[in-house]
C-alpha cells in the first residue's frame, strides 16, 4: 500500500533538490507532479484538485530559512496537507456510558465483515474488555461458521443460530447470551449483499433502530479505491455509519480509498487491517499514514508492535541501552528476528526510517535472511561497535555472508539512521515533546 505513490512523490521532491528558494515556477512544476501522483492513486478528481490548491498556497507562502531546503519544506506542507486530508487525529471507538457497547458491523461481501469482526474482538480482549460476537448473517451459512471457527480461535465466546428468518430477533437472543456471560462489549457480524441495494439498507436500518448500537462500522475493501467511497456514500444514505474500517490494506491497492473517505464523507477511518491473521488490525493514525506516503517511515507504529512481542523485563532492557545510547547490531539483529512474529515484513520494514528507503527491493524472507547472515558475520565487537568496520573488515563480512559489500554498506548506513532516531525519539519522550520532532523537518517552529 502507498509504494507507488511514495515513489511518485520522493521523485517530486527530488527535483526540487538543490534548489535556492521557492519560486513560482518550480512550485507550478512540483504541484503538477504531485497532482499526478494523487489521481494515479485513484483519489478523487475534485479532492486532488482542492489539496493541490492548499498545496500551492501554502508554498507560495512560505520563506526558506537556511536550516530549511525548499524541498524539505515542501514535503513539510505535503505532510500537514495529507494529515488534514486523512482526518488530523486518531478517532478511537466510542464506549456506552452504560454497558453494554454494540457494534454493529456492516459492509458488502467480501470486504472482510467476519473477520474483521474477530480482529476487532481479540484487539478489545488485549485492551482487557469483555468481548461478544453474534453472527447475525441469516442468508450466508458459512458466514456463522467462519465466525465461530474464529472466535474459537481468539478465545472468545459467541453467539450464533444454525436457522433463523429473523436477523433482529437472533441478535436480541444474542444479547441475552451475552448478558449471561457478563460480557460488556457486543459485536454483531451482519448481513452483506453483492452490492448495496435498497432491501439490505432497509434491513440494516431496522436493526441499528431495534438496537440503538454505540457505532456501527462500514468495512470497505481498500483495494477497490474510489469503488469504496461510492460504497460508503451509498450507505450512509440510509445506515447511520459512524466510521469506517478499511481491510486489506497489505494488498496491492493504490491508497486512494484511504486518502478520499474522510474528505468525501465527513466520517473518520477508525481501523486498518494489515494482513489475514486475527491481531492483524490496527487503529488509523492519520500522521502515521502520511509519514509512510511520504516515505519517512512510522517508527512510532514500529516499536508498538515491537513491544507487543517482548516481555516487560526484555522491553525495559532495550529502553535502558536506548536511553544510554548503547543500541547495537546485536539489538537490530533480536528485532529483526522479532519480524516474523509481527506481521507483513515489507509493511514492517517500511515502518522503519532508513528501510522504507529501499527502492525497488523485494522486501521478503530473503532480505532478512541477509541482513541476518551479514550481522552474524561479524565479531561480537564489529556488533557492539560497528564504528571499528574498515574496508577489509567489510570484505570480509561481505564474503562471510554470501553478500555484496555495498550491502554491507548499506546495512550499516541504515543502522546509523535508525540508531539516530531512535536516540532523538527517546530524547524526546524524556522531555514529553511530540515524537515527530525526532524527524528534521518538525524541528522548526511556527
Amino acid at each position: 500500500m502507498f509504494e507507488a505513490i511514495a515513489e511518485r512523490l520522493s521523485e517530486t521532491f527530488r527535483s526540487l533538490a538543490g534548489r535556492a528558494r521557492i519560486t513560482e515556477a518550480n512550485i507550478a512544476d512540483a504541484v503538477k507532479e504531485v497532482r499526478r501522483a494523487l489521481l494515479e492513486a485513484d483519489v478523487n478528481y475534485k479532492i486532488v484538485k482542492d489539496f493541490t490548491e492548499r498545496v500551492k498556497q501554502e508554498a507560495l507562502g512560505q520563506e526558506v530559512i537556511k536550516s530549511v531546503t525548499p524541498a524539505q519544506l515542501f514535503v513539510k506542507i505535503i505532510y500537514d496537507e495529507l494529515v488534514k486530508l486523512l482526518g488530523e487525529k486518531q478517532e478511537p471507538l466510542r464506549y456506552a456510558p452504560v454497558p453494554p457497547t454494540i457494534y454493529m458491523i456492516v459492509g458488502l461481501n467480501g470486504a472482510g465483515k467476519t473477520t474483521f469482526s474477530a480482529k476487532l474482538a481479540l484487539y478489545l480482549k488485549s485492551q482487557g474488555r469483555a468481548p461478544f460476537l453474534i453472527a447475525a448473517d441469516i442468508y450466508r451459512p458459512a458466514a456463522a461458521e467462519q465466525l465461530a471457527v474464529l472466535a474459537e480461535k481468539i478465545e472468545v465466546p459467541y453467539y450464533r443460530e444454525d436457522e433463523s428468518p429473523d436477523a433482529i430477533a437472533l441478535v436480541k437472543r444474542g444479547l441475552a447470551a451475552a448478558k449471561e456471560k457478563a460480557r460488556e462489549i457486543i459485536i454483531i457480524d451482519t448481513a452483506g449483499r453483492q452490492t448495496p441495494d435498497k432491501e439490505l439498507m432497509a434491513e440494516l436500518r431496522q436493526m441499528a433502530d431495534a438496537l440503538k448500537p454505540t457505532e456501527i462500522l462500514l468495512v470497505l475493501d481498500a483495494m477497490t479505491g474510489q469503488d469504496a467511497v461510492t460504497t460508503a456514500q451509498a450507505f450512509r444514505e440510509t445506515v447511520p455509519i459512524t466510521g469506517f474500517i478499511l481491510s486489506k490494506m497489505d494488498g496491492d491497492a493504490r491508497g486512494g480509498a484511504a486518502l478520499s473517505l474522510r474528505a468525501s464523507t465527513g466520517l473518520p477511518i477508525k481501523f486498518i487491517g494489515t494482513g489475514e491473521k486475527p491481531e492483524d488490525l490496527a487503529p488509523f493514525y492519520p500522521e502515521r499514514i502520511a509519514s509512510r506516503i511520504l516515505g519517512m517511515g512510522d517508527i512510532v507504529s514500529f516499536v508498538e508492535k515491537a513491544q507487543a512481542q517482548y516481555d516487560a523485563e526484555k522491553a525495559q532492557k532495550l529502553q535502558e541501552k536506548l536511553r544510554k545510547n548503547k543500541f547495537d547490531l546485536e539489538d537490530m539483529l533480536d528485532q529483526l528476528r522479532t519480524l516474523k512474529k509481527m506481521g507483513n515484513i515489507r509493511d514492517l520494514l517500511a515502518m522503519i526510517p532508513g528501510f522504507s528507503q529501499m527502492k525497488d527491493a523485494q522486501i521478503d524472507e530473503r532480505t532478512l535472511k541477509h541482513i541476518e547472515a551479514i550481522i552474524l558475520s561479524m565479531t561480537p565487537e564489529e556488533r557492539r561497535n560497528p564504528a571499528i568496520i574498515n574496508g577489509s573488515r567489510r570484505r570480509r563480512i561481505a564474503l562471510g555472508s554470501g553478500t555484496s559489500i555495498q550491502q554491507v554498506n548499506q546495512l550499516l548506513r541504515e543502522f546509523e539512521q535508525m540508531k539516530k532516531l531512535l536516540k532523538s525519539l527517546n530524547k524526546l519522550q524524556a522531555q514529553g515533546r511530540d515524537p515527530r520532532q525526532a524527524h528534521p523537518l518538525f524541528r522548526r517552529k511556527g
